[in-house]
């Protein structure tokens, strides 16, 4: 036992005792923080006051009160409050009376006794506040021994218990300690300061850029706090595609942005591979294979290895990783690297918060849920890909372009996002000509179906997956340079493409690199 004794004399005399070995000692013997006369007092006042409750419930849930009994007045104040009837000394006994729990406080002497001491609200919220702290000051005495029982099993992972303390006390901030409304005045001098910024800049991208010209024109790049769906079929070229977007965001010349990929389907070692497949335009099963000729070497270490060596992306091939983990993964990489943008592949691989009882279309719609939160949290975009439903397939009239009714498992994808993409190739179902008889190897369309801030448009791209690539083809390169490899060169303009550019065609020329024929596309 801690001999109190002791403590009073050393404290008497000024010496300033070391902490114990046992952490949890240091609670032995003393009473939790709380503040008994400032829980009756906020009671009281909200049931003298008319407009006290409105004040308290900003900042105080019913958890907050220490003593059971307030914590029971205070659910029935705001069962009083749901149903729209006037909260006063009458009403909170009758509710009570009406739950069965009048009793158990202490009768209708004690509710009435509340009021007693109180003159005024006037400093209800002040009071309130101090409730609130006193409740976290519990919340992390009782976080910590739980922290303390775990450490000291020795069956525990250590990983995992760093991952469960760092998102209890997340928990702990992001449902006490939440931001307070703020006046339009306030709002109207930060909108007027970001206006005069954007009327200053010599480039019409407020946000990420994507690096590709077409699809920035309208979306003004990735903007901060939107969560940016990209949904297509199996093997359609979504991990490709959401490694360019980083790739441009990372390099870009101008506005370079750290990028955090979080990969559930792969191994970071494979995503580098992808990555230097575009950059250095080395077929991808060259490069997996190891079968690569001395200049292809060079080529790789030129283009590929030197460049990305500097590139500010973050890879992370954890696998079942939940919305928990996630949160607290990105947090960090927000302190320590200030990363701009999230992108995950892919949604359907997440896991949630694990509670019994709820399906997988719960799981996702609380997955989705998070990932919007952590967009508004960190002020980043997160692009989350996802896999869309087989209904695609089982279309009779031809049309295979996906719509937002195919996105899979839950409809709440569709409601949290800010935007969804589709990735639509034509070739992925067989379908070599367009109906002017030109050639559609490689086209990619990628349709935006949802757009909360902008217009809905069908973006057309050039796909080489061999070498897990894309392109823009209306305008400059997306990787610098030209818009197209080296070994390509134009034949002959195309007709009409999305948005009123033309789609112009590309053949590969003779080149010492690629030993495999044009037709045996292996992606």
């Amino acid at each position: 036992m801690l001999d109190l004794s002791k403590l009073n004399q050393d404290r008497k005399q000024g010496k300033r005792n070391k902490p114990a070995v046992d952490l949890s000692t240091m609670v032995y013997g003393k009473v939790p923080p709380q503040s008994k006369e400032l829980e009756e007092a906020v009671l009281g006042a909200i049931m003298l006051e008319k407009g006290a409750f409105d004040v308290v419930i900003e900042i105080l849930k019913a958890e907050c009160f220490y003593v059971d009994a307030h914590q029971r007045i205070f659910r029935a104040i705001q069962g009083l409050a749901n149903k729209s009837q006037p909260i006063d000394i009458l009403t909170v006994v009758e509710e009570l009376r009406f739950r069965e729990e009048l009793e158990m406080i202490g009768g209708p002497y004690y509710v009435t006794k509340l009021t007693n001491s109180v003159v005024s609200s006037a400093n209800i919220e002040a009071h309130a506040r101090i409730i609130l702290q006193k409740f976290i000051q519990r919340e992390l005495i009782r976080i910590s021994g739980e922290i303390i029982q775990e450490a000291y099993e020795d069956s525990t992972d250590v990983f995992e218990l760093l991952n469960s303390a760092e998102s209890k006390m997340y928990d702990v901030t992001n449902k006490h300690l939440k931001n307070n409304y703020e006046s339009i005045d306030s709002v109207l001098v930060k909108t007027i300061q970001r206006i005069e910024d954007l009327r200053h800049r010599n480039e019409d991208i407020t946000g990420v850029p994507s690096g590709f010209p077409a699809l920035d024109k309208v979306t003004y790049g990735w903007q901060n706090t939107d969560l940016i769906i990209l949904a297509a079929r199996p093997a359609v070229g979504k991990t490709a595609f959401a490694l360019n977007l980083a790739r441009n965001a990372a390099l870009h010349p101008t506005r370079p942005t750290p990028v955090a990929v979080f990969s559930l389907e792969m191994g970071a070692a494979q995503l580098v591979s992808r990555i230097l497949s575009a950059e250095s335009e080395i077929w991808l099963e060259k490069i997996s294979r190891g079968k690569m000729e001395e200049h292809e070497m060079k080529q790789l270490y030129a283009k590929g290895i030197q460049k990305l060596a500097q590139a500010p992306i973050f890879l992370d091939d954890s696998a079942g990783l939940n919305v928990f983990e996630l949160r607290a993964k990105c947090r960090r990489l927000k302190t320590q690297n200030n990363i701009g943008m999230i992108i995950i592949d892919y949604l359907q691989l997440m896991s949630g918060t694990g509670d019994k009882g709820s399906n997988r279309e719960q799981e996702i719609s609380t997955i989705s849920r998070s990932l919007k939160g952590l967009a508004k949290e960190l002020q980043v975009p997160v692009i989350a890909l996802s896999q869309l439903s087989r209904e695609v397939e089982k279309r009779k009239d031809g049309n295979k372009m996906p719509q937002l009714s195919d996105l899979r498992e839950s409809g709440a994808i569709e409601q949290d996002a800010d935007m969804v993409c589709f990735i639509y190739r034509p070739d992925y179902y067989d379908v070599a000509q367009n109906e002017m008889g030109e050639s559609v190897k490689g086209e990619t369309h990628l349709r935006i179906a949802k757009h909360r801030n902008g217009s809905l448009e069908t973006i057309v791209l050039r796909a080489r997956l061999e070498i897990q690539r894309f392109y823009d083809d209306s305008a400059g390169d997306s990787f610098g340079g030209n818009n197209l490899p080296s070994n390509w060169k134009p034949v002959q303009d195309g007709g009409g493409g999305a948005n009123g550019g033309g789609a112009r065609m590309f053949i590969q020329t003779s080149s010492k690199m690629n030993d495999l024929g044009d037709d045996d596309d292996p992606f």
